[in-house]
Parts: C-alpha cells; sequence; structure tokens
C-alpha cells in the first residue's frame, strides 16, 4: 500500500499549494520570466552598488531573523542613519525578506533616503497564521529598542544606527503589520529609542463586504479578487472574517482609532489599486480620529507596481512613479 499520496486542499494560482498533510509548496508555478523577482538575493557584506547586506537571527529560541540593509556612508551624511524597519507583502501567505523584488526596492531605498532598512522574515501562513507575522514585527520593533538601551548588540546597528528615528514601512500585507506593530508600540515604553513614523505601502486593508474598487478596478498581476481571498481564507485566524482588526483596522471590530497612540503616518496608495477605496477608508478614519496622517497618491499606478522590476525597468512612467513614491517617503522621514 503507498500512502504517501498527498492531496492538494488549496492552491493559489501559481503562488502556492497547501496540502492535506500540512504542508505547503510555494514553487512559482506562474509565468517563467517573473520567476526572478521571488528568487532570494544572498546577503554581500561588502557594499555592493553603495548598500551592503546582512541576515542577522535576532532570536536564538525561535530563528526569528532579520535582513540588514546598510548605505555606504557619504561625507554629507549625518553621523548616524536613521532606522527603517520593513515588513514584507504577499498576503501574509508567501514571499521573503531576501526576495530579489524587496531586493532591488529596499536598497534603493536604503542608498536614497539614507537609511538603514531592517528587514523582517516574518513567519507565513497557513502554517503560521495571524497575529503570528504581527508579533514578529512587533519582536522586531523590541529588539531594536533592546540596541538603544544596549541590552542587546549587533554591530552595524550599534556603530551606525540613530535609533531616535525609527520608522515602520511596510508593503501590501506587511502595511497591515505596519499599523497593528504601530498600535501595540503605543502601549509599551521603548525608549530611549523614538518610533517617529508609519509609512503603509498599499496595505492589505480589506472588509467582508466588497468596495467599490474591488468591483471596478482592473485586477493586477500583483493582486486578483481570488488572490485577495484565498491568502486572506488561509492567513486569518480560522472562522474570522475579513473585519478582522488586522485586515480591517478601521472597521467596528477594531479598536477605535481615536484610542490609539500612533506616530505620524504616510499612507501610499496606488490610483488604480483594487483596494483603494477601503485604504482611504482608513486615511478618512485617521483623520476623523485626528491623527497625524499624510497621502502620498501614485497616479496610473496598481498595486505594488514599484515592486515588479520588469516594469520599472521597461515603462518609464512606472519608473517616474517609483522615483516619485522614495522621494516622498525619503521627505516624511527627513521632517520627522
Amino acid at each position: 500500500m503507498v500512502h504517501d499520496q498527498k492531496t492538494l486542499l488549496d492552491e493559489v494560482s501559481g503562488w502556492l499549494r497547501v496540502y492535506d498533510d500540512g504542508s505547503v509548496d510555494r514553487t512559482w508555478t506562474g509565468p517563467p520570466e517573473v520567476k526572478f523577482l521571488s528568487e532570494p538575493v544572498p546577503p554581500h557584506h561588502h557594499f555592493v552598488d553603495g548598500v551592503a547586506t546582512a541576515d542577522v537571527i535576532i532570536n536564538p529560541v525561535s530563528g526569528l531573523s532579520v535582513r540588514i540593509y546598510l548605505p555606504e556612508k557619504n561625507p554629507t551624511d549625518q553621523d548616524k542613519f536613521p532606522v527603517i524597519l520593513h515588513f514584507h507583502g504577499g498576503g501574509f501567505c508567501i514571499s521573503r525578506a531576501d526576495s530579489f523584488m524587496y531586493y532591488h526596492m529596499y536598497t534603493k531605498l536604503a542608498k536614497s533616503t539614507r537609511a538603514i532598512v531592517v528587514s523582517v522574515y516574518l513567519r507565513l501562513a497557513p502554517e503560521n497564521r495571524l497575529p503570528a507575522a504581527c508579533d514578529d514585527g512587533f519582536e522586531a520593533l523590541q529588539w531594536l529598542s533592546s540596541l538603544s538601551r544596549a541590552e542587546s548588540h549587533e554591530t552595524w546597528l550599534d556603530q551606525h544606527a540613530n535609533f531616535n528615528r525609527v520608522f515602520l514601512i511596510g508593503d501590501s500585507s506587511g502595511g497591515n503589520v505596519v499599523h497593528e506593530v504601530a498600535a501595540r508600540a503605543g502601549h509599551v515604553d521603548l525608549s530611549p529609542m523614538k518610533l517617529s513614523g508609519a509609512i503603509p505601502i498599499h496595505p492589505g486593508f480589506v472588509r467582508s463586504e466588497r468596495s467599490k474598487s474591488e468591483m471596478e478596478q482592473p485586477e493586477s498581476p500583483f493582486l486578483t479578487l481570488d488572490v485577495v481571498d484565498k491568502f486572506l481564507k488561509l492567513a486569518l485566524p480560522v472562522n474570522c472574517t475579513k473585519d478582522h482588526p488586522i485586515t480591517c483596522p478601521m472597521g467596528e471590530a477594531a479598536p477605535p482609532l481615536e484610542e490609539l497612540k500612533l506616530p505620524p503616518v504616510l499612507l501610499c496608495v496606488a490610483e488604480n489599486d483594487m483596494i483603494k477605496d477601503t485604504e482611504m477608508e482608513y486615511y478618512e478614519g485617521l483623520k476623523k480620529a485626528q491623527k497625524e496622517v499624510e497621502l502620498l497618491i501614485n497616479p496610473g499606478m496598481g498595486h505594488s507596481f514599484y515592486l515588479n522590476k520588469i516594469a520599472v525597468d521597461l515603462d518609464p512612467n512606472t519608473a517616474a512613479q517609483t522615483s516619485g513614491l522614495i522621494q516622498g517617503i525619503s521627505e516624511f522621514i527627513h521632517k520627522h
């Protein structure tokens, strides 16, 4: 008798397959020409194109680790660099801090903003359902706080980080992690570290009832209704709907926004994003709660457009919008 035949339980087109034995296969099976975007980039401790990278384990027990992007010092730089703590996207189910699509964006961001980027290897669903990714993000923030108190050590950050200026940034589902980590940070003392800002980029804010933009906007390579529904079904706690506080922080089930202690927020939205309407509900919610919030809109662009290096390289408009996004983020960081 052969007992090792696995049964496919669930599949998200091209991205992942879930089997009845609990295993998950994340081998890319979509168009081969975009496979390189999800390939891992090994760390390089020497400067390549003005940035060096290292992988560091921050919790030896759980194995939680981060990738650090260190910009090469310019004569004009301040003594220390601000720190940007990054949470990757992927619908909580796929992607990694060392994927090429993040490498190509966050080396650029580290260099342009003159900041150290620390990107967290978040645990993925369905093996680790929410709030696992948010727990990892918050633990990484607390690790930075322990470095600021010299209770932990990491050579690059000890030498080069300005812990008075720490920012959170995250793409897509990573934007959800930004909000949740910022909200949690409001309840704890992180000093002497200071959380200076939060930058959700095209955050995966949705609700059970479809929004107008979900019904009307064209689907993009990075985002289809089917992919959103399937990823969130695999990521949310069992029997939870999209009205869960992590996916709908502006909704009834979430803690009231006015009660949260949040740093200044820069919300980045793409005009043609399918989930633009719910992102704007979040923006309006923050404004109504009298939080400090700015909006950066990229006209004519779709969800996570800047991560698609093919489009950035081939389409001058996508390239220009990516530069505009990086410039807007830089300005926000320099202001705070």
